[in-house]
């Protein structure tokens, strides 16, 4: 189905992050989820919003700005960009996010530097790290990351916060853990590389494999079909 009631499956999902990180040996405060609500309805956002969901992801520039100007009552969400961030895009998402989760190149991050209002605080960024090797797939490598992360570091309008990655669907759980074990340490490294820096984000894990993020300490974990259904086709 895909109109569920919103309330029992995101309250469903705070149980299930709550289990996972209890068989991880976290407290329940050490992830929190961020509602992956790409191509859902802006009502359905408000939906959520009145369950309690304040962190929304969004992928699309032109579909979340509607979404944002449809829902600016809303004062105190708090917006993620997730999608791939082309150049051309930068600007908007600078103006009107409070999260960009899909940094990879330097280029990008410098829009974003440059082109956030004075009036607002920093953009909180996380490097996205294509952990998988696939050819297909965006991120900068683990091996070039510190690199990157050096640069972006002295950026003033943008924050580091951490890094993100999108795995290769995976089978089993182990088999799930390898690529989020693999982030964790590339965060772990840029940690030593920068210790003045505030690195404390894993965005990693969605609806399909939240334990096995959480397992190796996921901080954010990105569900939408947990919270809002299958996507209508099409």
């Amino acid at each position: 189905m895909t109109d569920i009631a919103l309330p029992e499956a995101l309250a469903s999902a705070h149980k299930r992050l709550e289990r996972a990180l209890d068989e991880a040996g976290r407290p329940h405060d050490a992830a929190m989820l961020l509602a992956v609500s790409k191509t859902r309805p802006a009502e359905r956002l408000r939906q959520a919003y009145a369950a309690g969901q304040r962190a929304f992801g969004e992928s699309y520039l032109q579909e979340a700005r509607d979404k944002q100007a449809a829902l600016a009552d809303l004062d105190d969400i708090v917006w993620h960009f997730i999608g791939p961030l082309q150049s051309n895009k930068t600007r908007a998402v600078a103006e009107h996010f409070d999260w960009v989760h899909s940094v990879d190149r330097l280029k990008v991050a410098r829009r974003l530097d440059e082109q956030r209002p004075a009036g607002l605080a920093p953009l909180n960024v996380c490097l996205q790290v294509n952990v998988s090797g696939e050819d297909a797939k965006s991120g900068v490598s683990p091996d070039a990351l510190v690199e990157l992360a050096r640069s972006v570091d002295q950026l003033a309008n943008v924050r580091l916060r951490g890094v993100m990655a999108i795995p290769a669907p995976a089978d089993t759980r182990a088999a799930q853990q390898r690529p989020f074990a693999e982030l964790r340490s590339c965060l772990e490294r840029l940690q030593k590389a920068l210790p003045d820096a505030p690195l404390d984000t894993l965005s990693m894990g969605m609806s399909g494999d939240l334990e096995a993020a959480v397992q190796e300490g996921a901080t954010q974990v990105r569900l939408g079909t947990a919270i809002f259904g299958q996507r209508p086709p099409g």
